[in-house]
């Protein structure tokens, strides 16, 4: 079940609080992943950063690599038409697998920093997706809150995608459209940024920096989402799914529970909306 809450007017649209109820106590580190995974790859495909979803992206881009492993050994004996069509296409291969080759990398850098820092730390109270030119000025932002964020021994890469991460994805991309995610969107390449809310006594991976005091424009208007785990023992409202302007950082007189932002080094650069993988 989703709701959507907003305080009308075009001009806020998508600024209420988007509700994503999960059934289960808590979500797995592996889960986590997933879900964020969906989430990211969303955001990018919705805001024209990459050309096509994030799966059928990846999948063409493994099997282009593939295609070209096969094809540096040339077969033993074509004729000569037949040789100037494997030439092409060797060329159009490698060509293709050069477009997408630094944005293919920065996803993979990016999630991989991610999966490290989910293995890392006990729990989590949120992720930011920030899509802009700088986290001072971003275009868009995507504020995700998780409601019962303590995690078990398992790591990222443990378990295979289970049906409850799926489940909570498409909820939460279904709750994201109907909240008008997307609707306004930026026509040129951007820059995407990771960011998580931690307590800020942890030790994150080194490709995860703190930023204390985050702010960026007010001018901007976030998308809120609460994932709800069914669990007596942590209740939301919408106080805890706040904006990163309030935040809670910490200082010389802040407690071990306090949490910050961490900002993940590695960003994904968008390619222009109208690239295809056909070209």
């Amino acid at each position: 079940m989703e709701t959507t809450s907003s305080s009308g007017g075009d001009e806020t649209q998508g600024s209420g609080l988007v509700e994503v109820q999960v059934a289960t106590a808590a979500l797995r580190r592996s889960e986590v992943f997933h879900i964020v995974k969906e989430l990211l790859g969303f955001v990018l495909y919705m805001h024209h950063q990459i050309p096509s979803v994030l799966q059928n992206l990846e999948n063409e881009f493994t099997d282009l690599k593939e295609e070209m492993t096969e094809m540096a050994i040339p077969p033993a004996e074509l004729k000569p038409s037949d040789q100037r069509k494997y030439n092409t296409r060797k060329r159009e291969v490698r060509c293709r697998i050069k477009k997408r080759q630094k944005l293919m990398n920065g996803i993979s850098t990016l999630l991989s920093a991610l999966q490290q820092a989910l293995d890392e730390v006990s729990r989590i109270e949120g992720i930011a997706l920030i899509l802009g030119g700088s986290l001072v000025r971003p275009l868009f932002v995507y504020d995700i809150t998780v409601s019962h964020g303590r995690f078990d021994s398992g790591g990222t890469k443990e378990h295979a995608t289970t049906k409850l991460a799926q489940s909570v994805s498409r909820k939460a991309i279904r709750a994201l459209i109907s909240g008008g995610a997307g609707s306004l969107s930026y026509t040129g390449p951007t820059k995407l940024f990771l960011l998580v809310r931690c307590p800020c006594t942890l030790n994150l991976p080194l490709d995860f920096l703190p930023k204390r005091d985050f702010r960026y424009s007010k001018k901007v208007v976030p998308k809120h989402m609460s994932i709800k785990c069914n669990s007596s023992c942590y209740q939301t409202n919408n106080e805890h799914v706040a904006s990163i302007l309030d935040a809670s950082c910490c200082n010389s007189e802040s407690s071990p529970s306090d949490v910050i932002w961490f900002q993940c080094k590695h960003t994904i650069r968008g390619l222009p909306c109208k690239a295809s993988l056909e070209g």
